[in-house]
């Protein structure tokens, strides 16, 4: 059997790409492939790195501070670096929501100083498009994009915050986030979203999209092609979604939302990712099975944001919670596995040691 090591070199204007095949002999071919003025974009799933309520009991040991730590070297390791934030940053108590049934509605808050853990840890734009956003409030939200915006993490999902525009090593970026909650941009809203993006894509190099919609929890870790309904509530039709901002202008796609991994697509050469599951959700969490396994995924794309190649990088969560790097790539088996059952046609081709490449 063959053993591969993938080594990804990444700099302003050039990437390389070494595969070495070690041989059943020892013997050893290298092969290189030059990739100029190619860019590095990560993505996350859910971030809440615990919760001080309903009290500090949900908080992690050392106070958080190195719940990030076993993933930074790999975080860092990207121009971009996305994750969506599932909670809100909020030191003080806040008003938070009404629940109907306390079994299944949970409210969450990070104490302010948990943005400083994000920052370390290579984040660079965040999603607050989601059914956590609202947890505390107007005040828990506003909290949350005040504290990313002193720290320079860029963010969009709210309905005074949609979108943003920055750039990075002249490179102009747009992003924006979608959910189907109060407070949120509305993915139900398909002619609204599509608009934006399209204004995003006429002034931008590169249109990043996140996406949170679905069911949830581990019976629901296929994409259905339908929309989605959970609690009662319409989750959106993930599927359509993603193609829906690809037409419109969109080059990569990260959902989040079900709490579990789902499969990974190409559409019209731009990539998406169904669902990145729980990444870093510390303390309140179903972490069993499928929703205790999640990709880091790695992506090489061109300055138009069409996909070269990628990786998937396999964590796990164990005991209440925090990433570390799962040796067993458990993950990379999981979407293999999803991909041939859900989307067999797609013309993504993710190997046994998490490569992604086109067919």
């Amino acid at each position: 059997m063959k053993k591969y090591i993938i080594i990804f070199f990444t700099a302003l204007s050039v990437s390389a790409t070494i595969c070495i095949a070690q041989g059943n002999n020892g013997s050893v071919s290298v092969s290189t492939k030059q990739m100029e003025d190619t860019i590095s974009i990560i993505g996350v799933g859910d971030l809440t790195l615990g919760t001080n309520y309903p009290s500090n009991e949900y908080l992690p040991p050392d106070d958080g501070k190195n719940i990030l730590v076993p993933v930074k070297d790999v975080l860092t390791n990207a121009d971009i670096t996305f994750g969506n934030f599932d909670c809100v940053l909020l030191t003080g108590t806040g008003t938070v929501k009404k629940c109907n049934n306390p079994s299944v509605c949970f409210a969450f808050k990070c104490p302010d100083y948990y943005v400083t853990y994000m920052k370390e840890a290579g984040f660079d734009i965040i999603s607050v498009a989601n059914n956590h956003s609202g947890d505390f409030g107007d005040a828990g939200r506003r909290n949350t994009v005040r504290l990313f915006k002193e720290n320079n993490i860029e963010y969009a999902g709210l309905t005074y915050c949609p979108y943003t525009i920055f750039e990075r090593n002249n490179v102009k970026y747009g992003f924006c986030a979608f959910a189907p909650n109060n407070g949120t941009i509305s993915l139900l809203d398909r002619t609204n979203a599509m608009q934006i993006v399209r204004k995003l894509d006429s002034i931008c190099d590169i249109v990043i999209v996140s996406m949170h919609t679905g069911a949830e929890g581990p019976q629901y870790t296929h994409i259905t092609k339908k929309n989605e309904i959970f609690l009662g509530e319409n989750r959106g039709n993930p599927y359509q979604f993603a193609r829906d901002v690809i037409d419109a202008g969109a080059d990569i796609v990260f959902g989040s939302g079900p709490h579990v991994t789902r499969a990974m697509d190409l559409y019209k050469g731009r990539f998406i990712a169904y669902s990145l599951g729980n990444f870093a959700t510390y303390g309140r969490f179903n972490l069993k099975g499928p929703c205790g396994i999640a990709p880091i995924v790695k992506l090489i794309v061109n300055k138009k944001g069409e996909f070269l190649h990628g990786s998937i990088i396999s964590i796990k969560q164990i005991g209440r919670g925090g990433p570390v790097i799962d040796p067993e790539q458990k993950v990379v088996q999981e979407v293999i596995s999803l991909n041939k059952s859900d989307i067999p046609d797609t013309p993504l081709m993710i190997d046994q040691n998490g490569v992604i490449r086109k067919k």
